[in-house]
């Protein structure tokens, strides 16, 4: 006969394994992300032809960086406001802004280094300023934080994605419209995985009472998806010729991308329609969306490093 003592130690022992089995999860996605952001420009790039990227591999790491802390913010903002009235997980978004202010400011060096410029020469260029505007963004709305007052932060974090989207489109061409759909395309990733993220550390805390909390995110996360779809078509045509889809790093990360996406989009129908099933359990293909929203992630500071896939039409155009 077991005892309720001995029921006890089974399921704390169960627990253990279970947290220990994240833990090695997170280890082992941190390592790929790792190794993806310093690795993935090369590997992209082998075989086209295309102009090697001074320090690709670092400026990845801290553009995967600057994307992480914006999920975390904004996602915390919005899912503190889908949780409603309860417990509520500790909050990210200090840390986050602190590690946005300093891959921001890692870039300008990494810039100074590559161009072969001083600090304050490198404020002076076009990359340079918008890099400090970031960073200055980051640390403004950590300090909204830290003041207590965090819906204040919207407006500094507006800053940086701004800054981030005039950075991520430099082109001759109509650049006007590849912001907008930057600035678009930013926000609403940023809500989908930041969101997630919060959301399903509510489910952790409060259990099966939280399940009212995930609702509500699948009607926004729809909303979101829409935008990002309609945002990254647009993107993707304007920036992407045809004919170097496969001959260019941009058109297969974009490619990685699209496939990453796509299990994200099927993880995520299946959480609706679990959803719909009162007792079902929706939390599970949550949580695995949401590694693969990491990889989105990491994904797409790799398209904002590779060259512009332009340079590779134009070259095949003149052989």
């Amino acid at each position: 006969m077991i005892t309720g003592t001995e029921n006890g130690a089974v399921r704390r022992s169960g627990r253990r394994r279970a947290h220990a089995r994240t833990r090695l999860a997170v280890a082992a996605g941190v390592l790929a992300a790792l190794g993806a952001a310093l690795l993935g420009p090369g590997i992209a790039a082998h075989g086209t032809g295309e102009l090697h990227i001074p320090a690709a591999g670092t400026t990845t790491l801290l553009r995967v960086a600057v994307f992480a802390a914006l999920a975390l913010h904004l996602g915390e903002l919005a899912g503190a406001r889908l949780a409603g009235a309860g417990p509520r997980p500790s909050p990210y978004a200090l840390g986050a802004a602190l590690g946005g202010a300093a891959a921001s400011a890692g870039q300008i060096v990494v810039l100074a280094r590559v161009s072969d410029l001083d600090i304050t020469a490198v404020y002076g260029t076009r990359d340079g300023g918008l890099l400090l505007a970031m960073a200055n963004g980051f640390a403004l709305a950590a300090g909204c934080v830290a003041l207590k007052r965090p819906g204040y932060a919207v407006a500094p974090l507006a800053l940086v994605i701004g800054a981030e989207a005039l950075r991520a489109h430099p082109e001759p061409y109509t650049p006007e419209i590849g912001t907008a759909l930057t600035v678009v395309h930013l926000i609403a990733a940023s809500l989908w995985t930041g969101g997630l993220l919060y959301v399903l550390r509510v489910v952790r805390l409060r259990g099966g009472g939280a399940r009212e909390v995930l609702l509500r995110y699948a009607r926004l996360a729809g909303w979101l998806y829409a935008a990002l779809a309609v945002t990254g078509t647009c993107s993707a045509l304007r920036r992407l010729p045809a004919d170097v889809v496969l001959g260019s790093a941009y058109g297969r990360v974009l490619l990685a991308k699209l496939a990453l996406m796509a299990v994200a989009s099927v993880l995520a129908v299946v959480a609706r329609r679990r959803l719909g099933h009162r007792g079902g359990d929706a939390a599970t293909p949550a949580r695995t969306e949401l590694a693969v929203l990491a990889g989105v992630v990491v994904v797409s500071a790799l398209l904002t490093v590779v060259p512009d896939p332009h340079w590779v039409g134009t070259r095949l155009s003149l052989r």
